[in-house]
């Protein structure tokens, strides 16, 4: 089988594909990748194609700021993430996406869940396609204001948006909200932490009780770990914790000041190989550090900073896995929540059946083998 991903240049987009691409690749399948060159390191260590087409995230988000006619294409406001991944992507990446595919000719296209690009190839060359969901369902207010933009977009070029045939799910149970029902096609999926390249997922849940001083991992990811938003969070755990912190792709740790001997920062690194001896992650609540996070059994305190983090965050809050600190509560909301979540065993109980549940779901290669199988 020839299995073509498609996602977003972003990270967040990006990496919960990994363990899907992995397994297919694993059963001798031949997989490419589109989107933006900038990844091309990332996916030759995965032994993966990459077709590079499109412009990357910067130049996307300024063209999905002129459309929208705003200046923050950042802010959670869904006709500006709109104009960012069915408007812009699709007008400056979808035509040399198209010709990337029709060379590769794949038999079945994963596009990650807000990616109107992979869609629009299978549409074009009227090829399967399964949607990766990376978090909880997208509110209908969000995906209703995506889908007209991207159909516009679709009608230019004959072509009307697909359903996907299958939505590939990586929510344990826990996480659903009482309302939730399971779209159409739906199959789960087992999330994993990211690994690097060439490692096995070896997901142990953590067992053991919080010893006499926490150790707590910082996490904003790969775009958000602003010193300004980093620093104090930093002060006032640091004298309470034994605290590590990640730099994400651009910042230092010089950038964090001076006084800070005592902490531990690290480079972009996979989670996987952060997780192990931790008693709690504070994180932006980005989709994969959440999942991947919870797949260990360890409660969290989420402080969105924006995107599809504030779904993350009520996700947490709501399966009592963690507390969700909403801005623009500062250092010492964070603190308090810290506090409560490490001297209340619930969350830690929560957290680890909610692993439990993980666990239980099918494998990346399960999952494999049921698409080819149903592709037939």
């Amino acid at each position: 089988m020839r299995i073509l991903f498609s996602s977003t240049p972003q990270h967040g987009h990006l990496l919960p594909e990994l363990p899907l691409a992995r397994a297919f690749r694993d059963r001798g399948d031949e997989v490419a990748v589109i989107t933006s060159a900038s990844f091309g390191p990332l996916f030759a260590a995965e032994g993966m194609t990459l077709l590079p087409v499109g412009p990357e995230i910067p130049v996307l988000l300024a063209e999905a700021a002129r459309l929208a006619g705003v200046d923050d294409p950042t802010a959670p406001d869904p006709a500006v993430a709109a104009e960012l991944f069915a408007g812009a992507r699709i007008d400056l990446t979808a035509d040399d996406a198209v010709a990337a595919a029709r060379e590769f000719q794949p038999d079945l296209i994963v596009a990650e869940a807000v990616d109107y690009v992979g869609p629009l190839v299978a549409a074009a060359l009227e090829v399967p396609y399964a949607k990766l969901a990376f978090g909880p369902l997208i509110p209908a207010e969000f995906t209703n204001v995506f889908d007209a933009v991207a159909e516009r977009r679709y009608k230019d070029r004959g072509l009307a948006m697909p359903a996907p045939t299958w939505y590939l799910d990586p929510c344990p149970e826990v996480f659903q909200g009482p309302d939730w029902q399971p779209p159409q096609g739906r199959l789960p999926i087992r999330p994993e932490a990211h690994r690097s390249a060439g490692t096995q997922d070896t997901t142990t849940v953590a067992t053991s009780a919080v010893g006499a001083r926490p150790k707590v991992l910082l996490s904003f990811g790969t775009h958000f770990s602003e010193p300004a938003v980093l620093r104090p969070v930093i002060d006032a755990l640091a004298s309470k914790t034994d605290l590590v912190v990640t730099l994400g792709l651009t910042a230092s740790a010089a950038d964090y000041g001076d006084g800070l001997d005592h902490v531990e920062f690290v480079g972009f690194t996979p989670l996987a190989e952060l997780l192990d001896g931790i008693d709690l992650v504070v994180t932006h609540g980005g989709a994969g550090t959440t999942l991947g996070t919870l797949s260990r059994g360890l409660p969290m305190v989420v402080v969105p900073q924006g995107a599809d983090q504030f779904i993350q965050a009520g996700a947490v809050a709501g399966s009592r896995t963690g507390v969700a600190v909403m801005p623009p509560a500062g250092a010492e909301a964070v603190v308090e929540a810290v506090t409560e979540v490490l001297g209340n065993a619930e969350y830690r109980d929560n957290a680890r059946r909610a692993a439990q549940q993980i666990a239980g779901m099918p494998s990346p290669r399960e999952v494999a083998d049921q698409l080819v199988a149903d592709l037939g």
